[in-house]
C-alpha cells in the first residue's frame, strides 16, 4: 500500500515553504545611504558585507566609497557620493597609493569580484579600513539601494 499525503499535510508544507522562502528574500533588509542605521563598530578591514550592513557601515564618519568598475559603468549609475578608480586601469595601485591608508573605504564594483581584487591590492599598500559589497552593486539595488547617474 503506497502513503498518500493528505491535503492538510500538503497545505503545511507548502506553508513552510513560502515562510522559508520569505526568510531568504531579503525582506527587511534594505539598503540605504539615507535610511540606514549607522554602524556602530567599524567592519573588520577586508570584509565582505551584504547591502543591509554596507549601508549602515558607509554611513560612519569620515568613510569613502570606492566604485572600483570602469567610468562607462560608473556613469551608468553608482551609489550617492562614490568616488570612481577603476580597478583595471594600469595606474589603479598609483591612484590608490595617494589615499589615506589609515581611513575607511567602502569598496564595490558590478558583482564583488573586482571590489575583491581591489581590496587585495590596498591590503598590499597597508590600508587598514577597507571592506566591500558583496553582490556588488547588483546586490545594493536587489535591496533596494539608492543609485545615481552622471
Amino acid at each position: 500500500m503506497t502513503h498518500r499525503p493528505t491535503a492538510l499535510a500538503l497545505v503545511a508544507a507548502l506553508a513552510a515553504a513560502a515562510l522559508a522562502l520569505a526568510g531568504c528574500s531579503g525582506a527587511g533588509s534594505e539598503a540605504s545611504v539615507t535610511a540606514a542605521p549607522t554602524a556602530a563598530t567599524a567592519p573588520a578591514s577586508g570584509a565582505e558585507l551584504d547591502a543591509a550592513a554596507f549601508a549602515a557601515a558607509l554611513k560612519r564618519p569620515g568613510t569613502t566609497v570606492l566604485d572600483v568598475r570602469t567610468p562607462a559603468e560608473f556613469a551608468e549609475g553608482h551609489l550617492p557620493g562614490a568616488v570612481n578608480i577603476d580597478v583595471s586601469s594600469p595606474d589603479f595601485a598609483a591612484q590608490v597609493a595617494t589615499l589615506d591608508p589609515a581611513a575607511p573605504y567602502a569598496v564595490y564594483c558590478r558583482s564583488g569580484n573586482r571590489s575583491a581584487a581591489a581590496l587585495a591590492t590596498m591590503a598590499g599598500q597597508g590600508f587598514t579600513g577597507a571592506y566591500h559589497l558583496g553582490g556588488g552593486i547588483g546586490a545594493w539595488q536587489s535591496a533596494g539601494g539608492e543609485v545615481v547617474t552622471g
